[in-house]
């Protein structure tokens, strides 16, 4: 009687894909099957030999790109010494994920397919391309291709005599079940927030508290957005980066979110708390410290203000005791009310709050130990260095614009990490930022000699101001620079900077400001009318081309 397991691994930038192995792995429980999701990269590919039955759901990023979750499982599977027949135990099943207006649409998957096509898999379905351009999102994929996976595995693992496919209308139990501690437990020796140092470079499982030491708005007052120039300390951190690094902040709730959410559930901040993972071998959340209070959980973990998924309406209608509310909560988690939840949710950009505010009845009867079910966790947030160590040692500066938009609601949407960014005041006492340095995807020339000729409009130009400084440094002068903003007067970032190493002969710049005369003037109507020039560093310099947006 064959082993009824599967496994679902998963490689995901922003979390929908993760979201949708997730599901994956609840209607496995629902089939009776053992079932382990884990992100791509944190399960030992070697392991794979051994696997009867995996589900792999994967995004694609930028330009056909692996997520940065399965970036080394990726490199193991092209390895070119892997023998053809290694996988042909295996029975498999791709879900990509992708957005149909990039010409490299799906192409993790398509690619991924293949290769374990080429191993010796075999395939129980051809590769599901979900296309975050139609109505319905990827799930109009999803859904069918889901059933017929089913029906497949189903065909191949039938269920045990005597045991039913749990039905829709029966709640699973939750991921972990948390433990109140009595109130007048004593309280853990020391803060929360300052883990000891540790020995390597800071990573996400281990960030450093960076202080702040300085926020300036770099737009002028007048002007419609607000940028900021925000400088760290980074003494001690043993972080290093170099021109084209990004720098990963992990962002927090605002108090009044907190405090209104707290409110809604009724739940009390102050409470502490441990989780105890439902199944054994479930690994707990990594960056939530055992005891934990209530304040803490939702103030840096739970993603409170994200747009919620389909998945949320889903658990939360199985909470609902109010017959109205949940009518509705139904509909919005149905195949059928997709529509309506997009217009409601997506397109509002309505955020996990705002919902809980439309439904009060069933938010103040969901079960404390579904919260970190119900509700994903804050996700980092990427920003490129906009300094450089050889100019600013000890220091890291990057360049935020606050993302605050209108929809039909009432309130302005506002960008969770670049309002809470902005919203830091160093004068104001000790202020930190949980934050750690990855790779860039931008590499300068190794020779200081070859030219670079860089394109930056907007907030694009925070890497190339890392990149100038640190060529500054070493001495080359062969830097062209093509900045364009709206006003000259208004937001010219770093325009004293720029000037001066003009001055010095370290910089050529050329800037468009695109609403200061009658017609537009961008960045590409000067490469054109400098086009000699380009063409010259071009042909004869190798220079090489930078673009950020």
């Amino acid at each position: 009687f064959a082993e009824r397991r599967l496994l679902v691994l998963f490689g995901s930038q922003t979390g929908t894909a993760q979201d949708t192995a997730e599901r994956v792995g609840r209607e496995a429980k629902r089939r009776h099957l053992r079932c382990r999701v884990e992100a791509l990269d944190s399960c030992d590919v070697a392991n794979l030999i051994h696997e009867p039955l995996v589900v792999f759901v994967c995004a694609t990023t930028g330009q056909g790109d692996p997520p940065d979750n399965m970036k080394m499982f990726w490199r193991f599977l092209f390895r070119k010494n892997l023998p053809a027949g290694s996988l042909c135990q295996l029975d498999y099943a791709v879900l990509g994920l992708g957005d149909s207006s990039y010409p490299k649409f799906n192409f993790v998957a398509k690619k991924l397919h293949k290769r374990l096509l080429q191993l010796g898999g075999n395939p129980l379905l051809p590769v599901a391309l979900g296309d975050d351009q139609h109505d319905l999102g990827p799930d109009a994929v999803v859904d069918p291709w889901l059933v017929a996976l089913w029906d497949k595995i189903l065909a191949l693992y039938p269920l045990p005599p005597g045991l039913e496919i749990i039905s829709p209308d029966v709640r699973l139990p939750p991921k972990y079940t948390l433990h109140y501690l009595p109130e007048d437990s004593p309280d853990p020796e020391g803060g929360l927030l300052q883990p000891a140092a540790p020995q390597a470079a800071p990573c996400e499982l281990h960030p450093f508290a960076a202080p702040v030491l300085s926020n300036q708005r770099v737009t002028a007052q007048a002007h419609f957005q607000d940028v900021r120039l925000i400088e760290f300390d980074i003494a001690g951190s043993g972080i290093t980066f170099s021109a084209g690094d990004v720098v990963m902040i992990q962002p927090q709730n605002s108090p009044e979110d907190v405090q209104q959410f707290c409110q809604l559930l009724c739940l009390q901040p102050h409470r502490r708390f441990v989780l105890e993972p439902t199944e054994p071998g479930t690994s707990l959340p990594p960056l939530l410290p055992q005891p934990c209070t209530i304040q803490y959980l939702v103030t840096h973990y739970l993603d409170i203000s994200c747009v919620p998924r389909r998945s949320f309406f889903e658990l939360l209608a199985s909470f609902s005791t109010n017959e109205l509310e949940q009518e509705k909560l139904q509909e919005f988690s149905s195949a059928q009310g997709q529509e309506e939840l997009y217009s409601y949710c997506n397109r509002p950009r309505r955020t996990t709050l705002e919902v809980l505010w439309d439904f009060p009845l069933t938010a103040c009867a969901i079960p404390v130990d579904f919260l970190l079910d119900l509700i994903p966790r804050i996700r980092p947030r990427a920003f490129s260095i906009a300094s450089s160590m050889l100019a600013h040692p000890e220091r890291m500066q990057i360049l935020v614009a606050v993302v605050q938009y209108k929809t039909r609601l009432s309130k302005p949407r506002r960008g969770l990490c670049s309002s809470w960014l902005a919203s830091l005041n160093p004068e104001q006492g000790d202020v930190r930022v949980p934050l750690w340095v990855k790779k860039g995807g931008m590499k300068f020339p190794a020779d200081p000699a070859t030219p670079v000729i860089m394109i930056g409009p907007g907030t694009g130009v925070a890497p190339f101001r890392a990149a100038i400084q640190e060529r500054v440094a070493l001495g080359c002068r062969g830097n062209c620079l093509f900045f364009g903003c709206r006003h000259k007067s208004k937001d010219f970032y770093c325009q004293t900077e720029w000037e001066e190493l003009v001055s010095k002969g370290f910089l050529t710049l050329f800037t468009a400001f695109s609403r200061d005369q009658e017609e537009k003037v961008y960045v590409q109507h000067l490469i054109q009318k400098n086009r000699r020039l380009v063409w010259e560093l071009l042909s004869s310099g190798s220079a090489h081309v930078y673009l950020a947006g």
